[in-house]
This record gives C-alpha cells, structure tokens and sequence, in this order.
C-alpha cells in the first residue's frame, strides 16, 4: 500500500520560512518524479514545484520561484519543500505528488499525500 505523509506545516508570520517534508512508503522512490501542489479555500490546485526522479531537474511556479526550493534524498524516500520569505497568498493546504510513466506498461501511477496546511499570517 503506497503512503505518503506530509509533515512541517503550521502558522507562519509573513517574510518566515516553514520546511515541508513528503516521506513515501510502499514504492520505489526513486522512480518517482515528486511535485507539491496547493490548494487555498476557493481556489483550484495549483502546481507549485516538481523534482525528477534523480533530482537533477525542478521546475516551479513562477509565485514560487526564487522563494521555494525542491529537493528529495531517495535514500529517505523523502522530498522537501524548503519555502522562505512566505506571504499571506501562501496560505493553503500543501499535497505532495508521487508520480511515474511505465513505457512498458503504458500505465501512469500517481499517488497523493493527505496534505498539510500552511498558513502565512501576523
């Protein structure tokens, strides 16, 4: 059974820095590309960051570029979203994303975490 539990969310005042973490069971890690995603009150997903599944590539939103930062350790089955210099209109429920293409069996897997909240406030 695949799990994905996200940790690290809480109450931040705005211009601090919250560290997310994503840990994975019951797959191969390291074959999954990892994104996070977000969802405030009212408003659709949004994509906010995406690592492959060596690391070697990220891509981000553009609210997030220059604030956020991607990262995974395979050895921990574990990826991060390191966020700085938060704002309020960073406020939502942060998901992590496990997600991989088999050629072979022409089959997308794609799993989700529960979510953890983030909430940007003085």
């Amino acid at each position: 059974q695949v799990q994905l539990v996200e940790s690290g969310g809480g109450l931040v005042q705005p211009g601090g820095s919250l560290r997310l973490s994503c840990t994975a069971s019951g797959l191969t890690f390291s074959l999954y590309a990892m994104s996070w995603y977000r969802q405030a009150p009212g408003k659709e997903r949004e994509l906010v960051a995406t690592i492959t599944s060596t690391g070697g590539s990220t891509n981000y939103a553009d609210s997030a570029k220059g604030r956020f930062t991607i990262s995974r350790d395979n050895a921990k089955n574990t990826v991060y979203l390191q966020m700085n210099n938060l704002k309020p209109e960073d406020t939502a429920v942060y998901s992590c994303n496990a997600r991989k293409y088999d050629r072979l069996l022409k089959r997308t897997y794609n799993y989700w975490g529960q979510g953890t909240q983030v909430t940007v406030s003085s």
